[in-house]
């Protein structure tokens, strides 16, 4: 039942733009993983047992001989990756939950409240109370600490009492999801956003292309979106990179790629 799985054949670890042999620090071959030396040396063997379903940077550490897949493995796990925030009545980030310190939203937001509370106590610049009169004119928003537990409580322009973030609209939980990680006071090297217009009201893109931008000036943002008003507000505000897939008989291209202006992938034979 596990025939169709990917097996991993080859992983390499080289220095420069494209590998080389004479660059590659690092050289794995089915399960055989090999510590490149100097011209006239033999190379080293780290192991020879590393299963096919096993990636060399999860199995193998040894930071004596091979610091660099120490290096590289550390820099990709710093990378944050928020690809869909749950806003069902179920979801982590509509219940209650045990408040500790908290730089990093969790990648299913269940940390928000602690989250938001991280960033009104670290941050000094009074980006989130910007951020939310950006989105919601007149709003106000504070976490209620009950018995240890966090929850968000949020003041809205025309509501008689604050709301719950159990009575929340979709739209809003996510907006605040979203204010969560871009605020974070403990940025990451590389933050990748799926499609975060998902269930937000049209009249919050504009803001949250904004909150993207402020981020984007401070670390790395990948954006893949298909909201034209999210990625118009991104251009507008900040320097961006902006690259247009289109379909051609099935198949996703980049707009504008031929033969002659695609950059050249010269990855290692499996």
């Amino acid at each position: 039942m596990f025939g169709m799985d990917p097996r991993v054949k080859r992983e390499c670890v080289w220095h420069g733009p494209l590998y080389r042999k004479a660059s590659a620090m690092v050289d794995r071959r089915n399960n055989f993983v090999w510590l490149s030396t100097l011209k006239d040396e033999e190379p080293v063997m780290l192991t020879q047992h590393l299963a096919d379903t096993d990636s060399m940077l999860a199995s193998v550490a040894d930071p004596m001989r091979a610091p660099e897949m120490i290096a590289v493995r550390e820099r990709m796990r710093g990378w944050r990756f928020y690809d869909h925030f749950r806003s069902d009545a179920e979801s982590p980030a509509r219940l209650a939950q045990i408040g500790t310190f908290s730089p990093v939203l969790n990648a299913d937001g269940s940390n928000m409240a602690a989250a938001l509370e991280t960033i009104i106590e670290q941050r000094q610049d009074g980006a989130l109370a910007a951020v939310l009169e950006d989105a919601f004119p007149g709003s106000r928003l504070w976490v209620r600490d009950s018995e240890g537990r966090f929850e968000v409580q949020l003041e809205q322009h025309g509501l008689l009492r604050p709301l719950s973030v159990a009575e929340l609209s979709d739209g809003t939980l996510r907006y605040l999801l979203w204010m969560a990680a871009l605020l974070t006071t403990r940025l990451p090297a590389l933050m990748v956003l799926n499609e975060p217009e998902t269930s937000l009201h049209p009249e919050l893109l504009a803001p949250l292309g904004r909150l993207i931008a402020r981020a984007s000036r401070e670390t790395q943002v990948i954006v893949v979106s298909h909201a034209q008003t999210l990625i118009d507000t991104m251009l507008a505000e900040t320097a961006c990179e902006h690259l247009h897939l289109v379909k051609e008989f099935g198949e996703t291209k980049l707009e504008g790629a031929t033969l002659f202006n695609t950059p050249k992938w010269a990855w290692p034979e499996r």
